[in-house]
């Protein structure tokens, strides 16, 4: 949430943090935070890991990037764009596509009226294997034979 939304004066970033945004903004994919410190790292830019964790937590905070837990329980941090959305995320290579679902939008809204919920936040992600993967997955059980 910006600060014009909560009332607060927006915060000037430093120039640590003014760097992780700007390398966010600069590459699509998801990376860790320890990753995201060692690209930083080899563009020259001495920014601390402790600084890019607080930074992630703190753009996160305020919905400006997305994250996404991997089944091992570690979160992934990329820009993203503007709006609610969900992602399909390949478990081989990590390529992730940005969706909307109005299905699933309505489901949640009705599921949680259902059961009295309200103000209902949600994330979704869907997982596979996405098509130039599933081919060479193909291929490579037909090798196998």
């Amino acid at each position: 949430m910006s600060g014009a939304q909560t009332g607060e004066k927006p915060r000037r970033l430093t120039r640590q943090q003014q760097a992780v945004s700007d390398i966010l903004d600069a590459r699509g994919d998801f990376r860790s935070a320890q990753e995201w410190h060692a690209a930083l790292k080899d563009d020259g830019s001495p920014v601390g890991l402790a600084t890019v964790y607080r930074t992630l937590q703190s753009l996160a905070d305020a919905g400006r990037i997305d994250v996404l837990r991997t089944a091992a329980g570690e979160s992934l941090y990329r820009a993203c764009s503007a709006g609610h959305h969900h992602h399909l995320v390949c478990r081989e290579c990590g390529r992730t596509v940005e969706i909307s679902a109005g299905e699933v939008e309505r489901w949640a809204v009705a599921t949680a009226t259902a059961y009295g919920f309200t103000a209902v936040d949600h994330t979704v992600e869907i997982v596979g294997c996405c098509a130039p993967c599933s081919t060479r997955t193909t291929e490579g059980a037909r090798a196998d034979a």
